[in-house]
């Protein structure tokens, strides 16, 4: 990796296969891994390409709000397939590891102090290059400040549990109408399960032999009882893992 165009604007990174990333000054990342062939707009047949957007708005100190983005040109038919909802549990458990970490690493360049932010991480390889790159424009073009309305003297918050670093909830599902559709849906069925669990058994218990007369019937209706409540639970556990709090243990990734 390199760095290009450096000045008040942000910068370029020019990839060896042709794609690039390109920093926006002040909040914005973008670019793709793919070469782009502007020439092939007028062709029938387009060259597959997508982008990564992000734009990173600092809200409050150690606070930012991050919107995503991921455009492209191919297999836009599965926008109708695959609900929205699904993508962003994705999203979202990448945003909860860079989350935890960046929020450890914040602290360490408040320690070491902004101006010897280097020497509080370890940057060996070019794959780092646009980190130095930024935190160079940050010092040049910003001196280390975000320039809040009310300065104060620390002005990173006390550091959270990792339930409220990472909660999902209201981070994001309580703002996105797919993913609040999709829980208020999934809870539904969780109780629909649960139910369905409970009235077999009630069944059971109140059929004396008069409509399952077989063995096999019996054992079909117990089965069913088993799966709605075993169905129940793991439904439960991904809506708690995907839209609440899934914990981050760094060692384990």
């Amino acid at each position: 990796m390199k760095i290009e165009e450096a000045n008040v604007d942000g910068f370029l990174s020019p990839q060896d296969n042709g794609g690039y990333y390109r920093y926006a000054a002040p909040c914005t990342f973008y670019g793709s891994p793919l070469p782009w062939d502007a020439e092939g707009e007028d062709k029938k047949k387009k060259k597959p390409h997508f982008m990564h957007v992000f734009i990173c708005i600092p809200v409050a100190p150690g606070r930012s709000r991050v919107i995503t983005a991921f455009p492209r040109n191919f297999g836009l038919w599965l926008d109708n397939i695959i609900p929205r909802w699904f993508h962003h549990i994705g999203q979202n458990a990448i945003l909860d590891s860079d989350t935890y970490i960046l929020h450890i690493e914040e602290r360490n360049f408040a320690a070491a102090g902004l101006e010897n932010w280097h020497r509080a991480v370890y940057l060996p390889t070019s794959s780092d290059t646009m980190v130095i790159a930024f935190r160079r424009w940050f010092r040049q073009h910003c001196k280390n400040q975000i320039g809040w309305p009310a300065t104060t003297v620390d002005q990173l918050p006390p550091t959270p549990t990792k339930d409220k670093l990472m909660d999902r909830y209201w981070s994001h599902v309580a703002q996105c109408r797919a993913c609040s559709a999709a829980l208020k849906a999934m809870k539904a069925l969780e109780v629909a399960l649960q139910l369905a669990a409970v009235a077999v058994v009630g069944f059971l218990a109140v059929d004396k032999g008069t409509l399952l007369t077989s063995a096999a019937h019996k054992t079909a209706a117990v089965s069913l009882s088993v799966f709605c409540f075993a169905a129940s639970r793991c439904l439960a556990s991904f809506i708690h893992n995907n839209f609440y709090f899934q914990d981050y243990v760094h060692a384990y990734k």
